[in-house]
């Protein structure tokens, strides 16, 4: 059984699973839209020399369910960032909306994220890429993890392209890496096609990106 420590954000509880402990660097694991922790290391993670740990965003896995949604990358952004602030400097693997999520992380935080690998899987695409006239909907409370409201709000967040790549020439300004930003997916909606597209950004498989951040 995995061990977890309880980080705060606001009126937030954040559950942070520890799957593997050791030494060294750790990595940093931000999963998809309606996904959780995982209960072990993935498959494709293991090859990772030091400790994993994976957060669970605020509305899925243990973390708390908010009421009435309010739900935006930016604030998942905070959620990683008290992660990362945990852990200390670190490897950030994100897959899905987490890979949206690990990038402006590393864009963020600059001299504290050791690399960051944008991966493949739920949420990956998002909303439109400019501003549009959101529906109105009311949903039935749930207190059982994903919340609903994640799920509708988190596939309408507004990525706009230039936003996107703004978070890789962060990245490039701050962070010692040449490359500190690698793009493992095969799917590329628009915002990550415009990441791609920038300098210093890596194209590889997710087990070269670890092993070239791993080696750092």
């Amino acid at each position: 059984m995995t061990r977890i420590t309880w980080l705060q954000h606001n009126r937030i509880r954040l559950a942070l699973h520890h799957l593997r402990e050791g030494e060294g660097r750790p990595l940093l694991y931000l999963h998809g839209l309606g996904e959780a922790a995982p209960p072990a290391v993935p498959l494709w993670l293991r090859a990772w020399p030091g400790p994993v740990a994976a957060l669970d965003f605020t509305g899925h896995g243990q973390s708390t369910i908010p009421i009435g949604g309010g739900y935006t990358s930016e604030i998942l952004l905070a959620d990683a960032d008290i992660a990362l602030a945990a852990l200390g400097r670190a490897t950030v693997f994100g897959r899905g909306l987490g890979a949206f999520v690990a990038l402006m992380l590393a864009g963020s935080r600059p001299e504290d994220v050791v690399g960051a690998v944008l991966a493949d899987g739920p949420g990956l695409a998002g909303g439109p890429t400019f501003p549009t006239s959101q529906s109105f909907f009311t949903l039935p409370r749930s207190d059982t993890p994903p919340d609903p409201y994640a799920l509708v709000e988190l596939t309408r967040d507004l990525r706009p392209p230039d936003y996107a790549a703004s978070f890789v020439r962060l990245a490039l300004t701050g962070s010692p890496l040449d490359e500190p930003i690698t793009v493992s997916a095969v799917f590329r909606p628009p915002w990550l096609e415009a990441v791609a597209a920038e300098p210093g950004v890596a194209h590889t498989s997710i087990d070269d990106a670890l092993a070239t951040y791993a080696a750092v």
